[in-house]
């Protein structure tokens, strides 16, 4: 929890730094048009422009993206695993079931994305950047995010279980039965999030920050984690 400047013994106590994420700016170069027929495996591309490519089904496993942009591409049960996506940008894509399992993305902006069932476990996020859009079933189960930031987007139901979430900030974002269990969390800032629905895992909010009005919300879920019942008193 946030430690708010004050006096303690008659000495002035610091006020701790709001959590703050490290933003990608990414600056694509001029791209090529991308010629190809379709993804492959441990397949080398960089300084492409992917426009409207269907890559449906396809399998790239191991792939490695190099200042490229995504855009408006479809990547519907896409086998994309360990794939590496370096200084990129991905806007507009779309898909169910896109595989990224143990996926490395960094320096990375995500904008206005549709996705469903989204497979990121394992994955490594850093300096990320996901805008607008909607992800919902996201699996992010045991992925390392450092400096990510969700701004204007929806994620319903993303499943964060035994993440490592560090310097990870929602703003203005939407979380619909999130579940955070055994998330390890540090400098983690949830005080912008308009809707802040916790399925489970309420305990792995140690090491975040919220605002008075989410901790009066999830008072009943933290009473419950600890055992206290909430009644009113006998009549």
């Amino acid at each position: 929890m946030e430690t708010r400047g004050g006096t303690q013994g008659g000495k002035k106590t610091a006020r701790k730094a709001s959590p703050t994420a490290r933003v990608p700016e990414v600056r694509l170069p001029p791209l090529r048009p991308f010629g190809g027929a379709g993804l492959e495996p441990e397949g080398d591309y960089d300084g492409l422009d992917f426009t409207e490519c269907d890559f449906a089904g396809q399998a790239a496993r191991g792939a490695r993206f190099l200042d490229c942009g995504l855009f408006r591409c479809a990547l519907d049960e896409a086998r994309l695993s360990r794939a590496r996506f370096v200084d990129c940008v991905l806007d507009g894509v779309r898909g169910v079931g896109t595989d990224l399992a143990e996926a490395g993305l960094r320096d990375v902006e995500v904008r206005d994305a549709r996705l469903g069932g989204t497979q990121l476990h394992g994955a490594v996020l850093e300096r990320v950047l996901v805008r607008g859009g909607k992800i919902d079933y996201l699996n992010l189960r045991k992925a390392k995010l450092k400096d990510v930031t969700f701004e204007g987007c929806v994620l319903s139901e993303a499943d964060f279980g035994g993440a490592s979430l560090e310097r990870v900030v929602f703003r203005d974002c939407v979380l619909r039965r999130a579940d955070f269990t055994a998330v390890r969390m540090k400098d983690v800032d949830l005080r912008a999030v308009g809707e802040l629905d916790i399925a489970r895992g309420v305990e792995g909010l140690s090491g975040a920050v919220i605002s008075p009005s989410q901790l009066l919300d999830l008072a009943p879920a933290f009473a419950a984690q600890i055992g206290v019942r909430v009644e009113e008193p006998a009549g």
